[in-house]
């Protein structure tokens, strides 16, 4: 049986002690709380996050190298996966014989923390 959220006086609910997750930041607060910590716009701060994503997309990019490093964050990577044939195998779960389908070579992008942002967490 489930816990229910204790009300306070006002009507609103609390999280329940099992472990509800807060609301995430949409765009436009994290937008508006980068515009007051750093002094600039909403619109430079867009205009930030514009040309950052033109930069990871330059980078991670066919003709960049792969690799892009957000300073003090994470360190983006692409892992190129070769196309794989279809094959026989067998499945662990009911130990009868199937056939794994063929994928198409794809390009996969990794997202790797560094030391700054693992400490924060």
């Amino acid at each position: 049986m489930a816990k229910k959220a204790a009300t306070s006086k006002a009507g609103e609910t609390k999280p329940a002690a099992t472990g509800e997750k807060k609301k995430l930041a949409t765009k436009g607060e994290v937008y508006t709380k980068l515009a007051s910590k750093t002094g600039l716009t909403k619109k430079q701060v867009a205009d930030v996050f514009s040309a950052m994503t033109d930069m990871i997309g330059n980078e991670l990019g066919k003709k960049g190298p792969g690799l892009f490093v957000i300073p003090g964050l994470l360190k983006l990577k692409v892992v190129r996966k070769p196309a794989t044939k279809a094959k026989m195998g067998i499945n662990p779960f009911t130990k009868a014989p199937m056939e794994y389908k063929a994928k198409p070579a794809r390009n996969v992008v990794k997202a790797l923390p560094l030391k700054t942002l693992k400490g924060m967490v």
